[in-house]
């Protein structure tokens, strides 16, 4: 037990920085566009590729990165913390909101590159590269009949490792993408086989296009375990799905999701970061909530359970809809349980479902475009995740 909660600990501190590096890399190329980032003098002398701390924190604050300018720091502070931000002359370890001088470590090659930074700064070269070819090996592919998105048979990337000079031979290839796996960048579609040079389907663990917000990593390392209760999954095949939990602040009279009613049944948890996770490959942004508490119904709130074939029988009690749901910081505001098909078991009052019209108890039959009845809500929850911040839904309705 002890083993295993080490190994957990050290799976979420190196999944917390590669969120922070995705999250400074995404900043050090906004900062750049905005002209934030450039050759600078100082006492004579000529610093190349860097910026003045009271202007990122005047930037940080405009933009709307952080509330204030003391969290600005803080959030500045952690990337120096994790060495990506660093003082021109490495002469102040903390950042100060002042007229001086720092430079992201990317400009000025001073980034410390050891094996798994290299392993993953190559990892997301290679998705860039990947995502962004016009037929892209990334595709909707099917095994077992389950379907998997922007997923690849592990041949053709090797093929492709080959064409486009990543690799001098099947072996390295073969090499390079079992180190992708071993540090988390890929894995089998349904995690139950290493890297082979075969046709089982593979896909990256990480959406690196996915805009990380700062806000969202401040104090994320500092999170207990126990603060995952409100979105970890259980081992019941009903649980929450632990993608689309949107918590606003607790107000009086309204502390509950639309599922939930007081009752003897009612569990109380304590809310923590909801979670892309991320663990990456099961959450979505990371966010620090206050110290709060929600009330969440471990019992499903369906009437009566509909198999997939009901659901479109001539005469079924139900109407279809589409629903387009536009996520914010938070994610998109519901959860879904269920094995085939899934449904909507909660729903906040304040998120943008709400405001689409995602309703408790319908069934979830399309999720942009992909037909999701036969799915369970973990490969629900991976396509929603791996998406757009856009989701499109297809369901079905219960006639009151």
């Amino acid at each position: 037990m002890e083993r295993t909660g080490s190994i957990r600990r050290k799976a979420i501190a190196r999944q917390h920085k590669r969120e922070v590096m995705i999250a400074g890399e995404q900043l050090r190329l906004r900062l750049h566009d905005g002209k934030l980032i450039k050759d600078r003098r100082y006492h004579l002398r000529t610093f190349p590729n860097c910026l003045v701390a009271q202007e990122l924190i005047d930037w940080l604050v405009s933009h709307k990165e952080a509330p204030d300018r003391a969290t600005a720091v803080c959030l500045m502070q952690h990337l120096m913390d994790h060495d990506i931000l660093h003082h021109v002359c490495d002469k102040r370890p903390v950042l100060k909101d002042a007229k001086l001088l720092y430079r992201f470590r990317k400009d000025d090659g001073t980034f410390p590159f050891n094996t798994e930074v290299k392993v993953f700064m190559r990892g997301q070269r290679l998705y860039e590269h990947l995502i962004g070819e016009k037929n892209s090996i990334l595709q909707l592919r099917e095994e077992h009949g389950v379907a998997y998105q922007r997923s690849f048979p592990g041949c053709q990337l090797i093929d492709w490792l080959l064409q486009n000079g990543e690799a001098e031979s099947r072996r390295r290839g073969l090499e390079l993408c079992r180190a992708l796996q071993e540090h988390g960048i890929i894995q089998h579609v349904a995690k139950k086989h290493d890297f082979c040079d075969s046709g089982l389907l593979y896909q990256f663990c990480i959406n690196f296009r996915r805009r990380r917000r700062l806000s969202e990593l401040l104090n994320e390392s500092k999170q207990d375990d126990s603060e995952d209760v409100a979105v970890s999954t259980q081992e019941d095949s009903h649980t929450d799905s632990p993608f689309v939990l949107h918590r606003n602040p607790p107000q009086e009279g309204n502390r509950a999701f639309r599922s939930v009613r007081l009752s003897k049944g009612l569990k109380q948890v304590t809310s923590g970061r909801r979670g892309s996770s991320p663990q990456l490959h099961s959450s979505g942004p990371l966010v620090q909530l206050p110290s709060t508490s929600v009330r969440c119904n471990p019992k499903s709130v369906l009437r009566r359970h509909f198999t997939c074939e009901e659901l479109f029988a001539p005469g079924a009690p139900l109407i279809k809809r589409v629903l387009t749901v536009i996520g914010d910081d938070l994610g998109w505001g519901f959860v879904v349980r269920g094995m085939a098909p899934c449904y909507v078991q909660a729903v906040d009052p304040g998120s943008p479902s709400a405001a689409a019209g995602v309703k408790v108890r319908q069934f979830v039959c399309q999720v942009n475009g992909q037909c999701v009845l036969y799915l369970d809500y973990r490969t629900v929850n991976r396509l929603v995740m791996t998406g757009p911040r856009t989701v499109v839904l297809e369901v079905m309705e219960p006639l009151e």
